[in-house]
């Protein structure tokens, strides 16, 4: 482990009895331990964090949209995602700190949801913890 992986954060919150909220400051962080589990990634919602994201099946994923981007390369992994049918959301660059999972949960704001967050009750402006709490009997189906 480098000192930089030392370093991010990877924490579990209890939200509800079967229902496991990981927190990760990178989507590089995510393992097979994770299926089945929400993840909020403080990582950029870009391709190439959807290619680390299907590696697990995730109950649901949100990132930060890293201020859109060009060709809204900021939130690509939700098109991608929606693809597998993995719910996929990303939290406002302006509510939340890019890399800091900790800061996404207790700040960020959905700014972008794809269609199957969408279908489990995820709405653009909700606050991020808050729509997971109330939709996370959804992902007891």
């Amino acid at each position: 482990m480098t000192l930089h992986e030392a370093s991010l954060l990877r924490q579990e919150i209890a939200i509800a009895p079967g229902v496991r909220v990981i927190l990760v400051d990178s989507i590089t962080q995510v393992s097979a331990a994770d299926a089945g589990a929400i993840v909020v990634a403080a990582s950029h919602g870009g391709r190439s964090s959807a290619e680390f994201a299907v590696t697990v099946p995730l109950a649901a994923i949100f990132f930060n949209d890293a201020g859109v981007g060009k060709d809204n390369a900021g939130i690509a992994a939700l098109d991608a995602l929606q693809e597998k049918g993995i719910p996929a959301a990303t939290v406002a660059h302006t509510s939340a700190r890019i890399g800091d999972a900790l800061d996404m949960w207790r700040h960020g704001v959905l700014s972008h949801v794809n269609a199957e967050a969408a279908r489990r009750g995820y709405e653009r402006g909700a606050r991020l913890a808050d729509a997971v709490i109330a939709c996370a009997t959804h992902f007891r189906e």
